[in-house]
C-alpha cells in the first residue's frame, strides 16, 4: 500500500556512545546492527528488525547539535517543499535544514507550535520497508508513535492541517486528560495526551513490538536501562511500557505478557 504524507517512516537515536547503544538495543529489541556502506554517513548505524528490514538509525551528534540526544521520528513529505511552507503557516518553525542525505532523502527538523521537534523527509526513491509496521509479528518494528504536548487541541489543529490527521475517539485517564486517538485515513498511527496533566516529558515518542515484554523490560534493566512506565494492559490484549536506556533517553515498547498467559 502506498504511503501517504504524515506516515512515520523512519526512528532515530541521537547518543553520545552509539557502540554502547548499539549493545542495548540489539539485546532489548533484537535488532541487528550494521554501520552504512555510504562513506558519506558518516558511520551511520542502522538497526534492522528480526525480518532483515531496517527500522532506525543510530548517531552521535553532530557538531553544533544539542550533546543529549534522544530518539526522534521522520514523517513522510511527497513534497518538503510544499510542506515546510505549509507548516509555517499554520504556526511551525524550521529549525534545522532542509538539506539533503546522500543516497536516502531531503529532510528538515520543525517545531510545531507547542515547540515539540519532529523531522519531515522526502526520501529520493520509493522504498518496500516499512519501519512503521502495524502487523502481529512484527518483532522489532516501530507499531505506535505518541505525542505529549501541553496543548492537544492546538496539536490536532496543525497535524490535521499539514497531515489530513483526525481525532479519531479517545480513552480518558480521569486527571490527567484524554488520550485521543490520531487518524488518518484508514490507519490509526498513535495518540496525542496533555504533557501538563500528565507531566510526561513534551515530545514525540515511539513505541516499538517486543515478543515479551517483560522479558524486554529485564532485559533493559540487566543492560542499565530503567523502567519508568508500565507494564500497563492497553486495548488488543498487550501491554506497554516505556523505559530510559542506559544514556537516559526515553523509548516505548508494546507486547504481550508471556510469562503470564
Amino acid at each position: 500500500m502506498p504511503l501517504s504524507d504524515g506516515d512515520p517512516i523512519w526512528f532515530e537515536l541521537s547518543t553520545p556512545d552509539q557502540a554502547a547503544a548499539a549493545t542495548f538495543y540489539e539485546r532489548v529489541f533484537g535488532w541487528t546492527m550494521r554501520t552504512s556502506p555510504v562513506a558519506e554517513h558518516g558511520g551511520y548505524v542502522l538497526a534492522a528488525a528480526a525480518d532483515g528490514e531496517a527500522v532506525a538509525g543510530l548517531m552521535t551528534p553532530p557538531p553544533g547539535a544539542p550533546p543529549g540526544g534522544g530518539w526522534s521520528l521522520y514523517l513522510l513529505a511527497h513534497d518538503i517543499a510544499a510542506t515546510l511552507a505549509k507548516a509555517g503557516a499554520l504556526g511551525g518553525r524550521i529549525v534545522f535544514g532542509p538539506m539533503d542525505i546522500p543516497h536516502v532523502g531531503r529532510f528538515a527538523v520543525l517545531r510545531d507550535p507547542q515547540g515539540v521537534p519532529l523531522s519531515v523527509m522526502q526520501p529520493f526513491a520509493e522504498d518496500d520497508a516499512r519501519p512503521f509496521r502495524q502487523a502481529p509479528g512484527a518483532h522489532g518494528h516501530a507499531v505506535w508513535i505518541e505525542l505529549a504536548t501541553p496543548d492537544p487541541d492546538g496539536a490536532f489543529a496543525f497535524y490535521g492541517g499539514l497531515f489530513g490527521w483526525t481525532k479519531e475517539g479517545a480513552m480518558p485517564m480521569g486527571e490527567m486528560g484524554d488520550y485521543a486517538f490520531l487518524g488518518a485515513g484508514a490507519a490509526r498511527p498513535g495518540a496525542v495526551m496533555s504533557s501538563t496533566l500528565t507531566r510526561a516529558p513534551q515530545q514525540w515518542n515511539v513505541y516499538f513490538l517486543v515478543a515479551d515484554i517483560d522479558a524486554a523490560i529485564a532485559t533493559a534493566e540487566g543492560n542499565g536501562g530503567k523502567l519508568i512506565q508500565g507494564p500497563d494492559p492497553i486495548p488488543g490484549g498487550d501491554y506497554s511500557a516505556n523505559i530510559v536506556d542506559r544514556a537516559g533517553h526515553q523509548v516505548g515498547m508494546v507486547g504481550p505478557r508471556e510469562g503470564a498467559a
